[in-house]
């Protein structure tokens, strides 16, 4: 018989909200980002935090947060904009549901608002004349997905500590 803990959280700290979304468009200007199969961070932490807390992190910042991804990779204006306004709306919509999945179910709740968000980027692509990348151009969608057990141990890790350490409670 295998043991979980189950861990009560604390509430999400603002600013560590703000730092993960700092820290992941960072990681999104580093040159490997025009890469095959690297993932798009800003999106998979934008999703996490719209799951877990939509009311701190909403349409508005994934809007902005798009905005200066096209302005930093030099794309059409509103490309990443609208990807990252879908993948938000997706995964608020589906908010109260993902949380009670298990690790592989929150996975393939997931796989399909990215897999929506690339594919709208494809399509603005394609629309103003830029060629057809291949079916490797979906590999980012599947390594996101590979990658949402390290977002959910790493972003929820300071709200699963107690605040004040006792060595009787349980929790």
């Amino acid at each position: 018989m295998m043991i979980t803990r189950e861990y009560l959280l604390l509430p999400a700290n603002r600013a560590f909200i703000a730092f993960t979304l700092a820290g992941a468009f960072v990681l999104n200007m580093f040159p490997w980002g025009r890469w095959v199969g690297v993932p798009d961070f800003l999106a998979l932490v934008l999703v996490f935090w719209n799951i877990h807390q939509p009311r701190l992190v909403g349409l508005g910042i994934a809007f902005i947060f798009g905005l200066l991804m096209d302005i930093h990779n030099g794309a059409l204006l509103g490309e990443h904009a609208l990807a990252y306004t879908l993948l938000s709306y997706g995964a608020t919509s589906m908010h109260r549901r993902v949380p009670w999945f298990s690790t592989r179910g929150q996975m393939a709740h997931v796989l399909p608002l990215f897999l929506l968000g690339q594919l709208s980027t494809l399509i603005v692509r394609l629309a103003v004349g830029a060629h057809a990348p291949g079916w490797t151009y979906f590999l980012e969608s599947l390594v996101c997905v590979l990658l949402w057990p390290v977002a959910e141990f790493l972003l929820l890790a300071p709200q699963r500590r107690a605040v004040e350490r006792d060595e009787t409670r349980p929790i």
